[in-house]
C-alpha cells in the first residue's frame, strides 16, 4: 500500500479515536461492492404498491417517486449554496444551472404522464387516491422555502398585510398553497391540508429558521454589487425562476387539464382543491426573484401561457 495513503488513513481514524489496523482488519471480512447493493436496487424496485389492478397506476406511482428523487437532488444543490459563505459567481451560477436542468428534465418528463396513461384507467384509479394531493409534497415546499423569502410565497391577496415583523404562524396561514385546502372566510381547512400540516408543519418551521436568511434570493442579494450585476448569474437566476414557476407549473397544469377537464367540465382534484386557480401562475404570481424582472414582466407573469 502507498505509504502516503496509509499515513492519510491513519490521521483520518486517529482524529476520531479509532485504530487504523482495526479498520483494515474489518476489510478482510467485508464483501466486494456490487451495483445492486450500492444503488439498493431491490429496495427501490419494491417501493411501488398499487391500490388497484389497473396497470397504468404503476406509471403514476413511479413517476411521482422519480419526481421526489429529483426534488431531493435539487435540495442537495441548494444546500451547497446556502451553507457556503464564500461561494463566488462561478459556483453560484453553476449550482443554479444544475437546479434548472433538473427542473427542465421534470418539465419535459410530464409527457410521460400526459401521454403515458390511459385516461379511463386514470379516472378509475384516481378515486382510490382521495384525499391525497400533489400539494402535499413536503420536498417541493422546502424547495420553495429554500429558494426565496417567505413574502414571495404568501397568497398574493394578503402580501400587503404581511412583512418581516409578522409572526411566522400568521404568515404560514397565508402561504399561497393554503388556498388549495382552506376557506379563508371561515378558516376551515380540508382534511388534506390538516393532515399535511400535522405531519410537516413543525419540520417546515425548523427548516425555515435557517433558510429565512440563507435562501437563494437572500444569498444573491448579499453578494457584492459587481457580482449581483453579473449577466451570467442573472441569466441563471431568471432561468430557474421561470422554469420552476411557469414552465414546470404549466406542464403540470396542462397534464392535469388533460385528465380532469372532460367534456368541458373540470373535475375536482383528489384533495378537493380548486386546482385551476391554485396551479396557474397568473393567479398566484409565484416569483422567487422579483427584482430581476421588469414591471411589465411581473404584471404579465403567466398571463401569456
Amino acid at each position: 500500500m502507498d505509504s502516503k495513503i496509509t499515513d492519510q488513513l491513519k490521521k483520518k481514524y486517529e482524529a476520531i479515536g479509532q485504530d487504523l489496523n482495526v479498520q483494515l482488519e474489518g476489510l478482510l471480512h467485508g464483501k466486494p461492492m456490487t451495483y445492486w447493493d450500492y444503488i439498493q436496487t431491490d429496495a427501490l424496485l419494491n417501493l411501488q404498491v398499487q391500490r388497484t389492478t389497473l396497470p397504468d397506476e404503476m406509471v403514476f406511482i413511479m413517476y411521482h417517486q422519480i419526481t421526489e428523487l429529483f426534488f431531493k437532488m435539487i435540495l442537495v444543490e441548494i444546500e451547497q449554496v446556502a451553507k457556503n459563505d464564500t461561494a463566488d459567481v462561478t459556483v453560484f451560477t453553476s449550482k443554479l444551472m444544475r437546479i434548472s436542468r433538473y427542473f427542465d428534465m421534470l418539465t419535459a418528463s410530464f409527457t410521460i404522464m400526459k401521454d403515458g396513461m390511459d385516461v379511463d384507467q386514470y379516472n378509475k384509479f384516481r378515486t382510490t387516491l382521495t384525499p391525497a394531493s400533489g400539494f402535499q409534497s413536503a420536498q417541493y415546499r422546502k424547495i420553495e422555502f429554500a429558494s426565496t423569502e417567505l413574502i414571495n410565497l404568501i397568497d398574493k391577496r394578503y402580501r400587503e398585510t404581511i412583512d418581516r415583523n409578522t409572526s411566522y404562524e400568521h404568515a404560514f396561514e397565508h402561504l399561497y398553497w393554503q388556498a388549495a385546502g382552506k376557506d379563508y372566510k371561515t378558516g376551515k381547512k380540508s382534511y388534506t391540508l390538516s393532515v399535511f400540516e400535522e405531519k410537516y408543519k413543525g419540520e417546515f418551521i425548523k427548516f425555515t429558521e435557517f433558510y429565512n436568511t440563507h435562501n437563494l434570493w437572500t444569498k444573491f442579494k448579499a453578494l457584492p454589487q459587481e457580482h449581483r450585476e453579473n449577466k451570467e448569474l442573472i441569466k441563471a437566476m431568471r432561468h430557474y425562476d421561470y422554469t420552476v414557476n411557469i414552465k414546470w407549473v404549466m406542464a403540470h397544469y396542462n397534464t392535469a387539464n388533460h385528465y380532469l377537464n372532460l367534456g368541458g367540465k373540470t373535475a375536482e382534484a383528489t384533495g378537493g382543491s380548486e386546482w385551476v386557480k391554485y396551479m396557474h401562475p397568473k393567479h398566484q404570481k409565484r416569483i422567487f426573484f422579483p427584482d430581476l424582472w421588469t414591471e411589465e414582466e411581473l404584471q404579465n407573469w403567466g398571463s401569456n401561457i
